[in-house]
């Protein structure tokens, strides 16, 4: 059976740089990601999706602007075929604080540059760079 996963990149403007926010987990192997987490029974992907965000960094959806972008990934982890949905938000007001739950010990915003090389995964680097395009691309017009 494939696990189903969702969540939010959440990028903050400072200046004319976006920096990409990264939660740390709080178990080993200690990896840093975006927000997400598994889809409970009776909900979507998007309600999982603004849910983990909430409990992961503590931000609402009026604290964001949603963005037109969405990627699916799919992969094995721990064995199981998994799905991911990632949306992008941008946080409205960047100077915002993060609030971690206990499922992570440390978050860092970084340009999409540093948070590659902090990233373990592959997808997650494919992730933050399909975002950095579409934001440069929604900025020029």
């Amino acid at each position: 059976m494939t696990v189903r996963a969702a969540g939010y990149v959440i990028v903050r403007k400072i200046q004319s740089t976006y920096e990409y926010l990264l939660l740390q987990a709080s178990y080993p192997d200690y990896h840093w990601s975006p927000p997400k987490g598994h889809v409970d029974p009776g909900e979507d992907e998007a309600q999982t999706a603004l849910r983990e965000v909430e409990e992961e960094s503590g931000y609402k959806k009026d604290d964001l602007i949603l963005h037109n972008f969405e990627q699916v990934q799919k992969y094995v982890a721990h064995g199981n075929p998994k799905t991911v949905v990632f949306w992008l938000a941008e946080l409205k007001d960047p100077g915002k604080d993060v609030t971690l739950s206990h499922e992570h010990k440390d978050y860092r915003w970084l340009p999409c540059t540093e948070a590659c090389n902090l990233a373990k995964f592959q997808e997650t680097k494919d992730l933050f760079e399909a975002c950095e395009e579409f934001l440069k691309s929604i900025s020029t017009n």
